[in-house]
């Protein structure tokens, strides 16, 4: 799959693609009925070409090295997919060196454990805060999946592990449904405070109603804008989850117009593209 190399300057940091019989995608149901079907490489290229979008980075949705291993083989066939974001066991004894046979792949360029299903403190277990710190050393982006109540062990976690480079995904699914600011906002500014810590404006259209508008969104989005500024904010789809609430252009569309109200033509760049270059070490691939 290619898309015109004039468009690779735009990134989609955070999109998925799943084969429902892998069968390891336990977090599916019958809430999530319309994403029960295969999403792969086909359905979101001409998505890209509409949005003017080039490059994406591929995020797991499976808690397993199988998983992984399918989307590294997905990023060697698809020239858009410019890196992947996969899955290790951070309980492991053996997981330094599975860190490091995954790093040899040019393509795996991010790790992400599914905290947001797991026990609240669990990032602060002994061996994963250990694990957690052969990541740190090793330079590697940690994608960081949870809900608010997930935030005060995220910060403790942080101030373990020095140095570690994290993005909080999906802006932590702060309650914007209910409009409920804190205490997720204190955290959230808490966290942005770890200098080497960005913020994916993602995944928040299925946080809101369903009749969502822009002004929904937007307090969310304003408060992410004033503690990580256009250095380490950066944009992802988090399609096809994001199809239970809106089309790939109005995810787009809603993060343009609400970013696009602070920052100009250089810095909408740098989100849209630039940052998560520069985070993901994406040109060590594409």
């Amino acid at each position: 799959m290619t898309l015109k190399a004039a468009d690779t300057g735009r990134v989609d940091a955070h999109q998925h693609f799943w084969r429902i019989a892998r069968g390891d995608y336990h977090w599916m149901g019958d809430h999530v009925a319309p994403l029960l079907r295969d999403f792969g490489p086909e359905d979101l290229e001409p998505l890209l070409r509409r949005a003017g979008i080039g490059r994406t980075v591929l995020v797991q949705a499976a808690a397993t090295e199988a998983e992984t291993d399918y989307l590294l083989d997905i990023a060697a066939g698809t020239d858009y997919v410019a890196g992947v974001v996969g899955w290790l066991d951070m309980e492991s004894d053996r997981f330094p060196e599975r860190l490091e046979v995954y790093r040899a792949n040019p393509y795996f360029v991010g790790l992400r454990p599914m905290l947001e299903g797991l026990e609240d403190a669990y990032i602060l277990r002994p061996r994963v805060l250990e694990n957690l710190g052969h990541v740190a050393r090793s330079g590697l982006p940690f994608d960081i999946l949870t809900f608010p109540r997930h935030l005060p062990h995220v910060l403790e976690a942080l101030r373990q592990t020095p140095g570690l480079r994290a993005v909080v995904d999906h802006l932590s699914k702060p309650l914007i449904k209910d409009g409920t600011l804190d205490p997720w906002r204190a955290d959230i500014a808490a966290i942005a405070a770890f200098p080497n810590v960005s913020c994916k404006v993602s995944g928040i259209v299925t946080e809101a109603s369903a009749d969502w508008s822009l002004e929904d969104l937007r307090p969310f989005v304003d408060h992410v804008v004033a503690c990580f500024g256009p250095e380490r904010l950066i944009f992802g789809s988090d399609w096809p989850v994001s199809t239970l609430a809106a089309t790939y252009g109005e995810v787009v569309n809603a993060a343009r117009t609400l970013l696009g109200g602070h920052f100009g033509p250089a810095d909408m760049d740098r989100i849209f593209g630039g940052n998560a270059v520069d985070f993901y070490g994406l040109n060590r691939t594409r």
